[in-house]
């Protein structure tokens, strides 16, 4: 038994020597097939491949371009025999091309077919696709789209990819300065973990561009298929807590300027998320200013100021905004930066600052500084569950003055009617079940994430009263019906005088005999915004 151990350790020993040896040998690079949309840095790859005496294949305009440059290329069609057709949509697609990709060099019979086929070998392929995904988003019609589905490019990769063992693939215009690199400093010879790290990148291409491609086809989710596919990402420092592992997927810097502190936490970017959708709710409106903690709202105003809005939404809750994330639907001036910078909060996030105003807020160093730029969010909702996924379209119903339905005898005044839809947009964001009080476009409290509805008023209430809200003539929302009239006859004893809610049980008029009797405005939105 001991010796058959030690056999079989030797062995694996061997095997990972093996593969060792394999990884790290170099394979010196002759010939080189190049065929790219974007030109951009491959003049100096062209010209250290030539330096290095690599024979260049290439057609269209990748042939001319390296033309132009001055450098001797062989055109495909002089390999294949057979000219590019069908306006350019067939050129590279010959077993003379994808034969000198697809051949194993330590295959004798492999081999054998070259020589006997006169294909030539093919150590390098350089592709950049055509840019489908920006063709769709500048609103070409679907003509010019289907054109920008490439074929030859994306077979080019796949093949290369599949065949690391003996050919490097570099698949994007994103991919030339790296390649550029390995092949200034290695002088054209790859090892085989060279070639499988840039086969990995390719496939990494190759299936964001099938996913693309499916989507567009897809935009009504007739297959209900998911696909997702994020080529951008970073490793955060953790997850929600320290042992777990914690990733971002998606192109933050298109959405933001970062203009100071340290990096975004999985948390931190989970807070900004659902600051940046409660805000979208105040575009254009009057200054708002909100401040978040655990994704709800703990404080929350709009006023004729920048500054007193802050000074209000803090009011709502002085506590819970400590190690908060403050946003801001207007430019920060310098007076409500000084007024910030009393607050220890992690993120402020504003669509811009005045340069005094920044001075201010960069007092601390690891407080995170963003400029929100103007960015279509995605329209589909995704988490994972049990085994699989839920997807959801997002909620992008703001309920409005023409929702409305008015069923009690006493009818909301214009300025309760300010506030009723102001609370409920704030309602909407605020994690179910919730009940949201305001009064004056100023969040008094919010009972967030209860199982009872009723817990969730009365702890609205005791927290208003915390903070010495007078809710003498205060306003209700609540993200769905009420079953019972018992949270209109809470609300009442504590002084709210009007209620918004979306209405639909078939107890109702239970609610609405209860604001008859009492004075009460009641409105129905007849739309839920359960938030879990």
């Amino acid at each position: 038994m001991f010796f058959s151990c030690e056999l079989v350790l030797l062995q694996l020993h061997t095997t990972q020597l093996n593969n060792s040896i394999r990884m790290n040998s170099q394979k010196q690079a002759k010939s080189a097939l190049i065929s790219v949309f974007s030109k951009d840095g491959l003049a100096p790859i062209a010209q250290k491949l030539h330096d290095l005496g690599v024979t260049i294949y290439s057609t269209g305009g990748t042939e001319k371009f390296i033309k132009d440059l001055g450098i001797p290329v062989v055109p495909v069609e002089d390999v294949t025999s057979y000219p590019s057709i069908l306006g350019g949509r067939v050129k590279t697609l010959h077993p003379k091309v994808f034969g000198g990709i697809l051949n194993r060099q330590n295959n004798e019979s492999d081999v054998a077919e070259l020589a006997q086929y006169e294909i030539p070998q093919i150590d390098i392929v350089i592709v950049d696709l055509y840019p489908f995904e920006k063709t769709v988003a500048s609103g070409a019609s679907e003509q010019d789209i289907i054109e920008k589905i490439d074929i030859g490019g994306i077979s080019l990769i796949r093949a290369a990819a599949k065949n690391f063992a003996d050919v490097m693939c570099v698949s994007s215009v994103n991919d030339y300065a790296d390649f550029l690199n390995l092949l200034e400093t290695q002088e054209g010879a790859f090892s085989l973990a060279d070639r499988k790290a840039f086969a990995a990148k390719a496939f990494n291409v190759s299936s964001h561009y099938d996913t693309a491609i499916f989507n567009y086809f897809n935009h009504d989710h007739s297959i209900p298929s998911l696909k997702i596919s994020e080529t951008q990402g970073k490793v955060l420092r953790y997850g929600e807590n320290p042992h777990q592992r914690g990733f971002f997927f998606g192109n933050f810097d298109e959405m933001f300027e970062k203009l100071h502190g340290k990096e975004l936490s999985y948390n931190n970017l989970l807070d900004v998320d659902a600051a940046v959708n409660l805000m979208n709710e105040f575009i254009g409106d009057d200054p708002t200013f909100a401040i978040l903690k655990h994704n709800n709202a703990c404080g929350f105003a709009t006023r004729a100021t920048i500054h007193q809005a802050y000074v209000d939404a803090l009011a709502g809750d002085p506590v819970s905004a400590f190690g908060g994330i403050l946003i801001a639907n207007t430019k920060i001036d310098k007076a409500t930066a000084e007024e910030i910078h009393k607050l220890f909060c992690e993120v402020v996030i504003a669509p811009s600052y005045d340069e005094d105003a920044l001075a201010v807020l960069k007092g601390k160093k690891n407080r995170i500084i963003l400029i929100q730029n103007e960015v279509e969010l995605p329209q589909t909702q995704v988490r994972t569950c049990l085994n699989g996924a839920l997807v959801q379209d997002k909620d992008n119903k703001t309920d409005a003055v023409e929702d409305l339905t008015y069923p009690t005898n006493n009818k909301p005044t214009d300025s309760q009617l300010e506030d009723l839809l102001f609370a409920s947009k704030i309602c909407k964001h605020t994690k179910s079940n919730t009940i949201v009080l305001v009064k004056n476009k100023q969040l008094c409290a919010s009972g967030t994430g209860q199982t009872s509805r009723v817990d969730a008023l009365r702890q609205s209430i005791e927290k208003a009263n915390n903070f010495k809200f007078d809710l003498e003539g205060a306003v209700m929302a609540s993200d769905a019906f009420f079953p019972f009239p018992d949270c209109v006859e809470i609300a009442d004893n504590a002084g709210i005088k009007a209620v918004i809610q979306p209405g639909g049980s078939i107890k109702d008029q239970l609610s609405i005999d209860y604001c008859n009797a009492n004075n009460i405005a009641m409105v129905f939105t007849g739309t839920r915004h359960f938030k879990h």
